[in-house]
């Protein structure tokens, strides 16, 4: 910055002191400057005083301050007097100096307690501003954290238990379904009842002859109305559940015992003892359309993926196969997609990922324990946990990510597993023998279980689904309500 021109006079008073007076830009400053006439102040002395003073008595609006021009607000005046004076009489005077090291490291440590290391007398810029807060803190937005979702409570004991006697304790059968219009079926013998969740009534629905033999699957299509029975002498019932009648009978396709079904719109796929799988379309008079040969012993497990594109099924001869429908044909025995045999026992167990189409969950018998979790694009295994007992059935949860699975010896218990880490969540037991079947209501949140003891309980396992999100509605179209223009 630049200055005008100024004249600096002096003027004597008094023979023991010094008065300087500066005149600048027209403006008269005074300086004293009391100097002890013996020790003699050298003019530096009194200038560096003079220039600390020079700079705050203007007001900083006035004038822009330099940085090489020293700044009185942010100098020590009191350390400046020290070092002009006292402070350079060790090095002045040796005599005086420290006689000792300790002595000399006492008056370090003391100087740098007191923050007298420093060697600049003036100082040439201002401190730094103390930052201006933008916006008060009562106003400042808060960060919301995202809410932590509430550890479930799990019960730990059914809320209800029906008897069911007659039910067979029969490991390769599938006897218990929930249908999507909350029917529970369960076939008891020769008996096939269903037990109405809304009112908790309960009615008969078939009754074959002790001729044919036990009922030994059932399975409810998607409609929630008609239902599939398998029969120990290889024929397939039809029934209307609303009307209480039998619609057909699927014959001529196994020669042993049905005792899985899986429904696919309406196709009817049935396994059976005799190692097949029968893809049957119910809609038609020749109703066998497709035949998977693979399995050598009894089909004790069958699931359509929720695409119904890929079919799993299980066996008594520790096969799992992956099925692919753009490959079945009706001449000759279709080829698998995958052929697994990891598995060291029957594999039963199966259950399709809700949440990841391509994800198979399996589980193995009493001389296999695990369960396996599989890629069904590449037929990779992804994951093998060892249970510790017999896994009977498999179930998914429609709301998390959990998988539940029902046991056998030695504890007869439910197991809630944490997917993927499979972390148990929940172990659940009242069984007193093995639980065979499982079903899930139609909202996900109530399981139904049957067992060899003869009961039938239920398990609020799953929990409440959360309420759904009402959807945003889309923003309006730009001058939707105005009438097109035709332009010529």
């Amino acid at each position: 910055m630049a200055f005008q021109e100024h004249t600096l006079s002096r003027k004597s008073s008094k023979e023991n002191d010094r008065c300087s007076e500066f005149q600048i830009d027209g403006k008269v400053m005074m300086f004293k400057a009391y100097v002890n006439v013996n020790h003699c102040f050298s003019d530096i002395y009194v200038v560096a005083l003079f220039n600390c003073f020079l700079l705050t008595d203007f007001p900083c609006q006035s004038y822009q301050l330099d940085r090489f021009i020293p700044n009185r607000s942010a100098m020590d005046f009191d350390y400046a007097h020290y070092m002009l004076t006292d402070g350079r009489k060790g090095k002045e005077n040796p005599a005086a100096a420290p006689s000792s090291p300790a002595k000399e490291a006492y008056q370090k440590q003391l100087r740098e307690v007191f923050n007298m290391n420093r060697t600049r007398i003036l100082a040439f810029k201002n401190k730094p501003p103390v930052p201006v807060e933008l916006m008060p803190q009562d106003y400042a937005p808060v960060q919301q954290s995202k809410p932590v979702k509430p550890r479930r409570h799990i019960p730990q004991t059914s809320e209800r238990t029906l008897d069911a006697p007659d039910l067979l304790d029969d490991y390769y059968l599938n006897l218990l379904d929930w249908g999507s219009s909350n029917v529970l079926a369960i076939a008891l013998g020769t008996t096939v009842y269903l037990w109405d969740a809304s009112t908790g009534s309960t009615s008969e629905l078939v009754n074959v002859s002790e001729e044919i033999g036990a009922v030994t699957s059932v399975n409810w299509a998607p409609d929630g109305r008609h239902i599939a029975v398998g029969l120990n002498n290889s024929e397939v019932q039809l029934w209307d559940s609303t009307a209480n009648r039998q619609l057909r009978t699927l014959k001529g396709g196994h020669t042993a015992r049905v005792g899985s079904l899986a429904w696919n719109n309406h196709i009817l796929t049935t396994g059976s003892m005799d190692g097949k799988i029968i893809n049957n379309d119910v809609r038609i008079r020749d109703h066998i359309v497709e035949t998977y040969r693979g399995h050598q012993q009894e089909v004790c497990g069958l699931k359509w993926s929720a695409s119904g594109q890929q079919l799993a099924s299980g066996g008594n001869d520790n096969l799992l196969h992956i099925w692919d429908r753009s490959l079945a044909s009706s001449n000759t025995g279709t080829q698998w997609l995958h052929r697994l045999e990891d598995h060291t026992a029957a594999v039963k167990a199966l259950a399709w990922c809700p949440f990841q189409s391509n994800l198979l969950a399996s589980g193995g018998g009493g001389g296999d324990r695990c369960i396996k979790f599989w890629n069904t694009h590449t037929g990779a295994c992804l994951n093998s946990v060892d249970t510790g007992s017999q896994v009977c059935s498999l179930l998914w949860s429609k709301n998390e990510r959990e998988l539940l699975s029902s046991h056998g010896f030695t504890q007869n218990q439910l197991t809630l597993w944490k997917y993927p880490s499979m972390v148990k969540m929940a172990e659940l037991t009242g069984h007193t023998s093995r639980v065979l079947f499982m079903a899930q209501s139609p909202d996900g949140c109530t399981v139904a279980s049957a067992a060899g003891d003869e009961t039938l309980r239920f398990w609020n396992v799953f929990g409440t689904p959360e309420p759904a999100k009402p959807a945003q509605k889309a923003a309006p179209e730009p001058f939707a309500d105005m009438n097109r223009i035709r332009i010529r």
